[in-house]
């Protein structure tokens, strides 16, 4: 018996259905939540400490995301940020943050975003960031590389690490902070400029597009970085964790290639996965 070859990402339509649906699912949310903000908008509920919050907006959209992959693909698993998880049969499990950057949200910044991926095995096929008041689609499918609407992607030629523009974030867990301000202290010095956006999904995209050098953070949960990190990917960037690693909830880096590198030896060396 000979062993069949998966099909080639060109050719295989289940991806196309795949990503027809989250980009759907992606708009239909980010129009909820632009449109449908309340001016008196509050927090509904917190999650790992008091200003990690959920809003009644971050329910609304993960709702409306959850009925229409129901509809269109409802043998799926689903893991989501503020409805947690359901197994499926098919072997494809939907991967979703309604609202990546809450708190920008509730305070009227514009930096948030919808993030959605489909992955099998773990593996991330499809990923979709919307962010709506930029008024951009970010999208790609593993091995057909990563675009802005229509305009494929490609990250920045890599620069010298000490003119590397990188981005971060920092959890919402007040020892946890401290420590990663200290990561912070001693990197700062070393590169160009640090960011903090408030949205890990926007900040992977933005590696993708070439707005920025690298990306790192303590602490994502999958639904965080799914999207994000198989588009960066997908655009030419390096994505991993600890040397050697996968990214995990410990640690996610995402970088040039050229600048990836000595990024994650100095956050190994720094231990910015651990307090």
């Amino acid at each position: 018996m000979t062993e069949q070859l998966p099909p080639d990402p060109a050719d295989d339509p289940l991806l196309d259905e795949l990503l027809a649906v989250a980009l759907e699912a992606a708009r239909r949310a980010g129009a909820l939540l632009r449109d449908g903000r309340p001016a008196d908008l509050g927090v509904a509920a917190t999650k790992s400490s008091p200003i990690d919050v959920v809003t009644e907006m971050d329910i609304a959209a993960e709702k409306l995301i959850t009925d229409h992959l129901a509809e269109h693909r409802p043998h799926d698993g689903l893991l989501g940020e503020e409805g947690g998880a359901t197994e499926g049969t098919s072997g494809i499990r939907w991967v979703v943050d309604p609202l990546d950057g809450t708190v920008n949200y509730l305070y009227g910044l514009p930096t948030w975003a919808v993030s959605i991926a489909a992955e099998r095995d773990g593996e991330a096929l499809v990923g979709v960031v919307e962010v709506p008041l930029r008024g951009e689609t970010f999208h790609a499918v593993r091995g057909r590389g990563a675009r802005l609407g229509e305009r494929p992607l490609r990250c920045r030629p890599a620069p010298p690490l000490d003119q590397a523009l990188v981005a971060t974030g920092f959890n919402y867990v007040t020892t946890v902070r401290a420590h990663q301000a200290e990561v912070a202290h001693r990197l700062l010095p070393l590169v160009r400029d640090i960011r903090r956006s408030g949205s890990a999904a926007v900040d992977l995209a933005d590696v993708a597009a070439g707005r920025l050098d690298g990306y790192y953070e303590r602490g994502l949960r999958p639904w965080d970085r799914a999207a994000g990190t198989l588009i960066a990917r997908e655009a030419g960037a390096l994505t991993g964790g600890r040397p050697g690693g996968p990214a995990t909830d410990d640690l996610t880096v995402a970088a040039v290639p050229g600048v990836f590198e000595p990024l994650q030896t100095l956050l190994e060396d720094f231990g910015a996965w651990h307090d």
